[in-house]
Parts: structure tokens; C-alpha cells; sequence
């Protein structure tokens, strides 16, 4: 029974197809099989090689390598029904990749002996086998050769594989709580440090006192010296482990505007690291843009230091950044430009007659932007209490958003063609009104109306009261429950735009037109796995905005993601990370920066890739659309 399955099966892929019924019969005679359950490691990288060439009956494996001068886990392949693996290792001396099951799988083995007969007497076997295998380890090392890698980058990785306990000051210059701020003073001239911490009386950080501190809060305020230093700090102190790599310090540094933040080992104060530290380890790091933003005092002088943004592109692509921690890098730094336009213009302005939030939308939102795009931006300000003060708020309000979006277009982000500005005064309300957008946008979800959802749900508060933002995203998870058809509508929009895989499993490109045999990553790769997060944290009431942290956030409670997160975790990964090199490339050529590629100029195994992740995508596409059957046209 197994023998006929087997060849009811292998008769229908390649090179199995080309034999003839008798000897198809015998190679399925000689197959064994093997469960692997979901995580369990078929292969392993460094060890024991192949006895069998695995063919995939059902399930997926992902192959990857480890790189020899160490660094993040490298993903080569994925292999699907009907595809092999184990190739390179059955016929070497050394298993150079590790192979795990993504999914339950089941794997046809057939032995290597009966694998070298089956290639003694069909030459055609062979030659499929190694262009199908060797050709994507070949091409990849060619790509290596060249620098051009997608995966493995340059060889340096310094922000991803430094420590900072490698880098940090290894003496912290400390005080107690009772010395006075003279004492601290004299204690950072002696240590020739510009911070120093001061611990509680139990020897832990209690808080710091840094140059700036001095400035500000003692000399320019004419504040005793002989006051406790307590009086002047200030805390609690952020806190590292050594062994935290740099990129991950540098964010939390930017996210939270700190320029010294204390390092500990196993719980021990060690050093303090500071912007100085990683700009002598990286030449210039972010945290330098990021003070330069903060040094402007015009509009004017900003903008100059907005476009020199785009470097730190190239800097992180040259040191093999995943395109997660470029797309974060890439928004921490603009949203500290928009913020700054906003101080600015508010400082010119005067106080605003009612409180307000400054939100995100669209990619910004979700902190996905990748060379920077037009603006996407609202104001929620909180309801007024008298037709006077709604008056002033409308007034104020309005000239506040044209001068902020005058400012940013200075800055070099373009205004929104579709107007979706804050300076659109439909975009400018109070809480009431938006909760009533929210609210009618769910209960008639028009083709307009689901249009704007996909914009305006994605919504991110990033400079003023911030309650109000989260007071309308609490609104808006409270209303989903309760319109079910509104989901149905993400649902069908979603499944109608399908990767373009055609009928023989090639990518389909435009037929003409401006962008003849090119395809658009970012509609046809990154719009559905987006649109695939948001409608399924909808779904679950999941706050966040991102991507991957509504993918993360789902993948406890919702049985789809929670088996499918791995893959389109990648998919997204890797359609990103193409289209960041792609536009660094037009860019560096002075192409106008668009979201079409032309996929001759990647590699086999790019495009293996690539296909692998709308595949993905078409699965779980397909999952939704059983999903929500009833409202899918």
C-alpha cells in the first residue's frame, strides 16, 4: 500500500516523473518514511551527514547556516511537498547546513546506496538533482564573493555582534547618596567621566547626575553646590547588561532620549556607555544624528540635518542589518524630526487652548517606513467645553498643521498626495469626532470607508498627550466585537490581492508600461502581509501598530499565526531587506526611489526566495478566505 502511495506521488514531481513504470516501482520500493514533528532538527550543521535523499511528502523544512565568523542565523532555503533536500551532504563529507522542520512533516527516504544506483544508470537524475541544489549554494557564495549578499552582508556587523560590556567605560565614577553636588563635581573631574552615578545604601543605582545636569539645573539656576546630590539627579537610572548587544543599547537610547546608560553584570554595576563610546566603535553612530536633531533650533537649520538621515541607510546595509532593526532605526530617527518640527512650530505658536496628540498613520504608524515617504499624520485634541474654546481649538489648530506640514516638506518628507494630513481639517478633530469616524467606519464598511480604516487603525501617537490616542485605540477594539461583517470586508479586500504567482509557479511581472517586466514589492509583497496582521489583530483586540509586533502579539492566541508566525515573519523580513536594497541602489545611482524591481537582477536563490514567500502569503490567504467564506466574493 505505501509503495503504490509513493508512486502516486513521485510520478507526479521532478525527476521522479522521467523514470518508467518499473523502475519507479523499484525506487518506491526501496523508500522508507519518517515522521518529524513541528522544531526537531533533521540535519545538523557540523554533523553527522546524510544517509538518504529526503523528499518532502508533507510539510515544510527550512535549511540555514551559521557563519564561521559567528553572527545571526542565515536562512538559505525552504523545501515544500514535493521538493528534496540533503543532497550536499549525501554526496560530501561534512553536513554543512541544519535543517529543521518548520511544520509537522513527513519525508520519503531513499538510501544512499540505492540513491548512487538510481544515478549510475540515469544521468538526467543527476544533472536535475544538482542544478535544483548546488546551484543555490554556488550562486550564493558568488554573491558573497562579490559583497553584494542579501544574507550574510560585509564581514563586520559591528552594532549586531559587539557587546557593550566589550566597549563601556569598565570604572563608573559613583557617589552616595550623601555626598553633596560639590563632591559629585570633583568625583567626575577625577574619573574624567561626564556622568556619574549615584547609588543607594545598598550600593545600587539610585539615579545620575551628568555635565548636562550641571549646566541646566546648578549653574544656570544658580543652585548650591553644597545641596545633597540627590537634589539634582536623575532616575531611576536605565540599566543594560553587559552582554546586550550595541544595536539594541543605541535604540533603547534613542527611544527614551538617554545618553548615558549604566551597564551591569549579573546584576553588578560595571561602566556607563555613552554616545562617545559607540561613535569610536562605528565611526558615527544614529545617536550623533539623533543629537544633531536635538541641537536645531530652526526649522531652517534642521532640515540639512534631516537628509544626512539617509547614510545611516547605507552604514547599517554595509554591516548586514536585518531590515527589522533598519526599519526601526530608520523611524526612531524620523519621528525625533517630526517631534522636533512640532516643538518648534508649538514654541513659536504658544500653548495650544486644549490638549492634543499627534499621531502616525499608514507606514509611519507602524514604524515600517523605509527611505522616507510622504506624510501620513492626524491631530486628536480633546473635546471642548464651550463653543468659544472650540473656536480658538479650530483656529489654533489649523495653522499649527500647515505650518507643521510646510515644515516637514522642508525637512524632505512630501506631502500626502491623498491629503491624509492633519492639515486637512477632516483630520483634525476632537476625540468625540474621531471616535465617531471609528465607530462609522465599522458599522458601514464601504469601499471608502474600509479604505480609510486601512490607513487611520494603523494609527501611532507620537508627540503630545498620548491618552487620547490610546483612549480612541480602546474605542476602537471595544466596537470590532460587535461587526463581524466589518472583518469580513478586511477579509475580502485582503484575499483579491494575491502575490502574482503564475500558473507554472514563475512571478508574474508588469506586461508594460513604465515598469515593463518589474514588480511592485511593496503591493504585491509587503501590502498583504500587513494587511494579514492588521485583520487578524482586529481580530484579538491587539493594540500594537507593527507588523511583526501584532505577529508576535498573536502568536499565543490565534491558531493561524501561531503556526504560520515563522514564515511570514521571514516573508516579511526578506521582502523588506529586497526592497531597501533596491531603493539604496536607486538612490546611489540617482534613480528616483519607487517600490519596483526588476527580477533579473537577482540571484536564483533570491528568487527561490522570494517565490517561497508568496507561497506563504497564498496560504494564509487562503486560510482567511475559509475563514470568512461567507463574505468573500
Amino acid at each position: 500500500m505505501m509503495v503504490d502511495e509513493a508512486i502516486r506521488f513521485l510520478s507526479n514531481i521532478p525527476p521522479f516523473q522521467f523514470l518508467d513504470d518499473p523502475l519507479l516501482r523499484q525506487v518506491c520500493g526501496s523508500l522508507a518514511m519518517e515522521y518529524y514533528p513541528k522544531g526537531t532538527v533533521i540535519l545538523q550543521q557540523d554533523g553527522a551527514v546524510s544517509d538518504a535523499l529526503r523528499i518532502v511528502k508533507k510539510g515544510v523544512v527550512k535549511i540555514s547556516l551559521k557563519p564561521k565568523g559567528g553572527g545571526d542565523e542565515v536562512v538559505i532555503d525552504y523545501r515544500e511537498p514535493g521538493e528534496t533536500f540533503g543532497l550536499v551532504s549525501l554526496m560530501g563529507k561534512r553536513q554543512k547546513t541544519t535543517i529543521f522542520a518548520v511544520q509537522d512533516t513527513i519525508c520519503y527516504l531513499l538510501p544512499k546506496d540505492r540513491f548512487n544506483e538510481l544515478l549510475g544508470t540515469n544521468p538526467a537524475i543527476m544533472e536535475y538533482l544538482l542544478q535544483f541544489h548546488l546551484t543555490k549554494y554556488a550562486d550564493m557564495t558568488s554573491r558573497e564573493i562579490q559583497g553584494k549578499s542579501l544574507f550574510l552582508g560585509s564581514s563586520d556587523h559591528v552594532l549586531f555582534t559587539t557587546q557593550v560590556g566589550e566597549i563601556c567605560s569598565r570604572s563608573a565614577a559613583t557617589v552616595d547618596l550623601s555626598a553633596t553636588i560639590r563632591e559629585a563635581a570633583q568625583r567626575m573631574v577625577e574619573e574624567k567621566q561626564s556622568a556619574v552615578i549615584v547609588l543607594d545604601a545598598n550600593g545600587m543605582p539610585a539615579g545620575i547626575v551628568t555635565d548636562t545636569d550641571l549646566r541646566k539645573k546648578v549653574v544656570a539656576r544658580g543652585h548650591s553646590v553644597d545641596a545633597l546630590v540627590g537634589s539634582v539627579m536623575s532616575g531611576p537610572v536605565v540599566t543594560v547588561d553587559d552582554k546586550d548587544h550595541c544595536f539594541e543599547v543605541i535604540l533603547k537610547m534613542l527611544q527614551y532620549n538617554f545618553h548615558h546608560v549604566a551597564v551591569t553584570r549579573e546584576g553588578v554595576l560595571m561602566g556607563v556607555i555613552t554616545n562617545h563610546d559607540f561613535m569610536l566603535l562605528q565611526g558615527r553612530s544614529p545617536l550623533a544624528f539623533s543629537e544633531d536633531i536635538e541641537h536645531q533650533k530652526t526649522i531652517e537649520a534642521l532640515a540639512p540635518v534631516s537628509g544626512k538621515i539617509l547614510n545611516i541607510i547605507g552604514v547599517l546595509l554595509r554591516e548586514g542589518a536585518r531590515a527589522a532593526n533598519i526599519i526601526r532605526i530608520i523611524s526612531e530617527l524620523n519621528d525625533r524630526i517630526v517631534r522636533k518640527v512640532l516643538e518648534i512650530v508649538e514654541a513659536e505658536m504658544g500653548p495650544p487652548p486644549v490638549p492634543y496628540c499627534w499621531v502616525a498613520l499608514g507606514s509611519e504608524g507602524r514604524k515600517e517606513q523605509t527611505f522616507r515617504t510622504d506624510q501620513d499624520n492626524a491631530i486628536i485634541h480633546a473635546d471642548c467645553e464651550t463653543p468659544d474654546q472650540e473656536q480658538k481649538a479650530r483656529a489654533y489648530f489649523g495653522v499649527f498643521a500647515a505650518s507643521v506640514r510646510d515644515g516637514l516638506i522642508l525637512c524632505g518628507f512630501e506631502a500626502c498626495p491623498a491629503n491624509y494630513m492633519a492639515s486637512n481639517p477632516e483630520w483634525c478633530q476632537s476625540l468625540s469626532t474621531w471616535k465617531r469616524y471609528f465607530s462609522s467606519w465599522v458599522s458601514e464598511p464601504t469601499p471608502e470607508a474600509v479604505l480609510k480604516s486601512l490607513i487611520f487603525f494603523d494609527l501611532r501617537p507620537l508627540y503630545g498627550d498620548e491618552s487620547l490616542a490610546r483612549e480612541l485605540r480602546d474605542h476602537l477594539v471595544q466596537e470590532i466585537p460587535d461587526h463581524a461583517t466589518f472583518l469580513g470586508f478586511l477579509a475580502n479586500m485582503l484575499v483579491q490581492n494575491r502575490p502574482p504567482i503564475g500558473f507554472f509557479g514563475s512571478v508574474v511581472v508588469e506586461r508594460g508600461g513604465e515598469h515593463k517586466d518589474e514588480l511592485n514589492l511593496k503591493i504585491k509583497g509587503i501590502a498583504p502581509l500587513v494587511d494579514i496582521a492588521r485583520l487578524f489583530a482586529l481580530e484579538k483586540g491587539v493594540r500594537h501598530s507593527s507588523t511583526n509586533e501584532r505577529l508576535q502579539a498573536l502568536r499565543p492566541t490565534h491558531t493561524i499565526v501561531s503556526e504560520y508566525a515563522d514564515e511570514l515573519e521571514y516573508a516579511f523580513e526578506f521582502i523588506t531587506i529586497l526592497r531597501i536594497h533596491n531603493q539604496y541602489r536607486q538612490l546611489e545611482s540617482g534613480k528616483p526611489i519607487d517600490n519596483f524591481i526588476n527580477l533579473d537582477t537577482l540571484s536564483n536563490l533570491e528568487k527561490q526566495t522570494l517565490k517561497n514567500a508568496f507561497r506563504v502569503i497564498i496560504k494564509v490567504q487562503e486560510l482567511v478566505m475559509e475563514r470568512y467564506k461567507a463574505f468573500i466574493i
